[in-house]
């Protein structure tokens, strides 16, 4: 029998765990948040509310930000995986 799965997080945890891994590299990058916004080709206000997880956003603007942090979508998206943890 398999065994069973656990629900799925929640949009507001993983809003919240994606928003906190683009601010810890852009911190070990020593970035600022306009600097960021302006690498990805992103507003400030936007770049500030993903980082807080108010934001559900696109796949193009989670590539756009992975470019400017300089990572691989995967890695930077790998918070969001609960088998990861």
């Amino acid at each position: 029998m398999p065994k069973p799965r656990s629900k799925p997080p929640s949009k507001e945890k993983t809003q919240i765990a994606f928003g906190a891994a683009v601010r810890a590299r852009r911190e070990a990058l020593e970035m600022t948040q306009e600097r960021l916004a302006e690498l990805a080709e992103l507003h400030t206000n936007y770049v500030s509310s993903v980082e807080r997880g108010e934001r559900n956003i696109g796949l193009h603007n989670v590539a756009r930000l992975a470019y400017a942090l300089d990572l691989p979508v995967s890695e930077l998206a790998s918070c969001l995986d609960p088998r990861a943890h």
